[in-house]
This record gives C-alpha cells, sequence and structure tokens, in this order.
C-alpha cells in the first residue's frame, strides 16, 4: 500500500462533473488504499453549502458503489467546503487559512493538487491567486489539473496556456483527456509494442487505411447552449480524435517514459498535414442530424432540441480525412468519424491491412464466380466493450474454396471491466503519483489547434448547406463517399445490420 499525502482542492465542487466523476474517483482509490487517513478535499463553489450539507452530497454521489455506513462516513469526514468567489481575494485568504489548518491536521507535507472543474474563463483568475495569496508557499508539490476544453483555438488556448505557466511548471500542469484514461486506448501501445508481427507491420507497406470512430447515440440534451459554440469539430476531434491519432502514429518510443512517449506523439501530430481551405472542403465533412426513427421511436433535429438556434449551422457531426506527411505513414489515409445521434454508442479503431498482391483463389474450380477477398482488419473496441479482433479470411467449410471472414477475438468479462478503474479515477491517481503520460501536453494541444483551427475558419467562410443525417443513422452520404472516392468503405456498418431487421428506415 502507498499511500498518498495530499490536499486536493476542487473548484466548482457543485457541479456535475465533481459529483459524477470525482467523488466516486476519489472515494475508489479510497477503498483501494490509496487515499487512506492522510488526505483533505476543499470543495469550493457559489453555493452557501455547509461542510454537513457537502458531505451529505458526497455520501449521495458514491451510494452506487455500496459502501458501509462506516465507510460513508470515514470517507465524507475528510471533505470540508469553502462559499467560494473565484474573482474574491478575500476568499482566497479564507482558502489558504483552511488550507493550512488541513494541512497541519492531517500531515499532508504541503503537497497540493488544484483540480479546475469550471470554466476555462477563470482558470487564469484562479491560478493567479493562488500565487498572490501564498498558497503556493509551502513545501510540498503543487499541481494543477484543468478540464477541456483548452481555449477555443489556438490563441485563445496560447493565452490561457501563458496564464498558467506563468504560476506552475509545465510537468505540474496536467491537462485531462478523460479517453486518455481508457484501458484499451493505453492498450493501443500494448497491442503495438508488445507484438512484432504488428509493429512489424505498422506502416505503409501494410496498412491501407486507419478509421477512428467516436459515435454518440445521445442528442445534445440540455447541453444546447454550450454545444452550439463548439459543435463536434472542437468537442472531439481537437481533442479526443487528435490524441487516439497521435497515440496509433507515434513512432515506437527509446522506453515507456513520460518523457520519451511525449516526444514521439508530438512529432506525430507536428507530422499531420495542416490544410488549405481547398484541401479542407476535399477531405473533410461536417453535418446535422435531423428528426429520424429508430427502433420504432421517433427522435427529434437538432435545431428543435433545447437552447438551440432555429438557423443553426453548428456540425453534429464530423468525417475526414487526415494525412501524416512523414516515411512511416505517407500515402496511408487516417479517416476521422463523430457526432451526436448516431446509430450507436461506441468508440473503436479499425486498422485495415492491404490485400494480398494476387487473389489466387478469385476463379478457383468449385468456389463462387469472381469472389472477393475481404481485407484483413486488427479491430480496438474501447467503448462500450473493451478487447479487439482480428479479421481473417478462411476457407468456407465444404467442397470448393469459398473464402469466409472470420474472426480471432478477445473481450474483456464484465466482471473484468466491471473491476476496471474508471477513467477519471486512472488518471487522479496518475496525477498525484506525479505521472504525466496520459495527460496533453502543451505542445500536443498547440499542434491540435494549428490542425483544426484551418477546418473551422474553412467551415466558417462556407456558407453552403449543411448536410442533414436522420437521427441514429451512421451520418450523410458524404461521409460514405468521402472514403469511396479513395476506393474504400467504413468498416464499422452499423446501419445495415439495423436496416436488415427493419428497425431503422
Amino acid at each position: 500500500m502507498n499511500e498518498k499525502k495530499v490536499l486536493f482542492t476542487i473548484f466548482g465542487a457543485t457541479g456535475d462533473l465533481a459529483q459524477r466523476k470525482l467523488y466516486p474517483s476519489l472515494f475508489r482509490l479510497y477503498r483501494k488504499g490509496d487515499l487512506v487517513e492522510s488526505f483533505a478535499i476543499i470543495g469550493t463553489a457559489r453555493r452557501p453549502w455547509s461542510n454537513e450539507v457537502y458531505r451529505d452530497i458526497v455520501k449521495e454521489t458514491i451510494a452506487g458503489l455500496e459502501p458501509t455506513p462506516e465507510e460513508a462516513e470515514a470517507f465524507s469526514s475528510h471533505f470540508y467546503y469553502q462559499s467560494h468567489d473565484v474573482q474574491d481575494t478575500e476568499h482566497y485568504n479564507t482558502l489558504k487559512k483552511l488550507s493550512d489548518e488541513l494541512d497541519e491536521k492531517y500531515q499532508l507535507d504541503g503537497n497540493r493538487l488544484f483540480y479546475l472543474a469550471m470554466s476555462p474563463n477563470f482558470f487564469g483568475t484562479i491560478v493567479a491567486h493562488l500565487q498572490s495569496q501564498g498558497m503556493l508557499e509551502v513545501d510540498g508539490y503543487h499541481r494543477v489539473i484543468i478540464e477541456k476544453p483548452f481555449g477555443t483555438d489556438y490563441e485563445t488556448a496560447r493565452q490561457l496556456n501563458e496564464e498558467i505557466a506563468t504560476v506552475f511548471n509545465e510537468e505540474d500542469i496536467y491537462r485531462i483527456d478523460h479517453y486518455l484514461g481508457k484501458e484499451m486506448v493505453q492498450n493501443i501501445s500494448a497491442i503495438r509494442f508488445a507484438n512484432n508481427f504488428f509493429e512489424s507491420m505498422w506502416n505503409n507497406r501494410f496498412i491501407d487505411n486507419i478509421q477512428i470512430n467516436i459515435a454518440e447515440d445521445l442528442g445534445v440534451e440540455e447541453r444546447g447552449g454550450y454545444y452550439e459554440k463548439s459543435g463536434a469539430l472542437k468537442d472531439m476531434v481537437q481533442n479526443h480524435i487528435l490524441q487516439v491519432l497521435a497515440l496509433l502514429a507515434m513512432e515506437p518510443p527509446v522506453a515507456f517514459s513520460e518523457k520519451e512517449i511525449r516526444v514521439e506523439k508530438i512529432k506525430a501530430l507536428e507530422a499531420v498535414r495542416v490544410y488549405t481551405p481547398e484541401e479542407v472542403a476535399k477531405n473533410f465533412v461536417r453535418a446535422q442530424y435531423s428528426t429520424g426513427k429508430f427502433k420504432g421511436e421517433d427522435f427529434t433535429g437538432y435545431k428543435n432540441e433545447l437552447n438551440v438556434d432555429a438557423n443553426s449551422e453548428t456540425e453534429t457531426f464530423v468525417a475526414g480525412k487526415f494525412v501524416i506527411d512523414n516515411f512511416r505513414w505517407s500515402g496511408v489515409p487516417f479517416y476521422v468519424r463523430t457526432g451526436k445521434r448516431l446509430t450507436e454508442k461506441g468508440t473503436r479503431i479499425n486498422i485495415v491491412f492491404k490485400q494480398v498482391p494476387v487473389n489466387v483463389f478469385k476463379s478457383a474450380i468449385g468456389t463462387k464466380s469472381n469472389q472477393q477477398l475481404e481485407p484483413n482488419v486488427l479491430t480496438i473496441y474501447i467503448q462500450p466493450t473493451e478487447g479487439f479482433s482480428l479479421s481473417l479470411n478462411g476457407k468456407e467449410v465444404g467442397p470448393g474454396f469459398n473464402m469466409l471472414p472470420i474472426h480471432l477475438e478477445h473481450r474483456n468479462s464484465s466482471e473484468v471491466m466491471s473491476n476496471t478503474p474508471e477513467a477519471y479515477e486512472k488518471l487522479m491517481l496518475d496525477a498525484l503519483n506525479g505521472d504525466g503520460t496520459n495527460f496533453t501536453h502543451w505542445d500536443e494541444v498547440a499542434q491540435s489547434w494549428r490542425v483544426v483551427d484551418v477546418i473551422r475558419q474553412a467551415w466558417d467562410q462556407d456558407h453552403s448547406v449543411l448536410p442533414q443525417y436522420p437521427a441514429r443513422t451512421m451520418g450523410p452520404k458524404e461521409a460514405y463517399d468521402l472514403l469511396e472516392k479513395d476506393g474504400f468503405k467504413w468498416i464499422w456498418a452499423p446501419d445495415e445490420w439495423y436496416r436488415e431487421r427493419n428497425l431503422l428506415d
């Protein structure tokens, strides 16, 4: 057991993120013995709560983990609440006094971790006050965890980074991308670097294309106001998708360490071609969901959602092709697809390998006429199931040489998945350990924005009619055309399965 001594200060402690993710994750760390006695949590927000109200809320958020009454009481006793206006200097003096008292009470050695679970508009103000009011003038480490979005474009991200970097060193800034905490995202590196037959073929000699899918079956729900300012490009492509792309495309690191992995991820992102407006039009598609029917249920269109402009041009779907200008990946398209109200919820990666040079079974005696071979595909399932599969061509049982795709498959069992640490739990433990491997470095954020900004700017200048796709389908026709013109197709095609069963119009 390696108990962590730390004072957490959570700005935005009454919010949805804190209640859904942070408190349950902290409780799991407590239950596993990473947090025992020498820790305390200060929650701050504008609501006038007392310690008792705060602790009751914390107990409610962990109820699903079925703690004993004694466990819940002991855990929640480490929580303290301070009503706080992040722009009021005097409030930081009160916060410092409480922090120093808790540091002494729990013997925390001055270790402080600040979690900014609120609007990025306040990040600069908060960190400036932490410094000016002496909250960092104690022994021990001082780290800050920051939620996305980190800026709204390169320029705002740069300004935000400068504000934070005047107070915290880069190695003490932990920019969360919760996708990097997911088990199978971390498994990308294991599959590549621990299996020679994959790593030896992980290049343009053997791979035809790579497809990254992050699909959501939900609409924007109550987040219409936020989504109107973001859209799918900034909400998913700039962070999650480009981070996954970097892990797939990077060169093998010299060692599996934070520094070496970061170096290779940055190189991979810097090799992603920054498009001209003309290239954006050719390689990227955006669309918006309209009304649809799935399994007999009617779904409304985006423009009819709460807090959405009736004339909105915000994209709820993005499909595109990235190219990487280096020796390993020259000529290999990286296709990406993400959106709201798609057919199924799922995150999966398809590595599509090149066909054999000659199909010797094409006209074998007793086979189907002019039969085609399916490509070999390595699929990495990230959510909702976790695992991977490899599709191969095998002989169908019977006379002749009819070829049939077969799958070598492994899925983590429900028992394993139920015991798998949740992404936020793993990331918070990483931050406690001072391990930034699964967080994003400023250089990664900056390059991601440079790549995405040109797409956003090209779209902002294009006022042509936005393509529509029926809710609960996998996107507009244009997204399929994007691959077909290159001679490829989307490997993940759930629409076909549902249409065959008359569950999708």
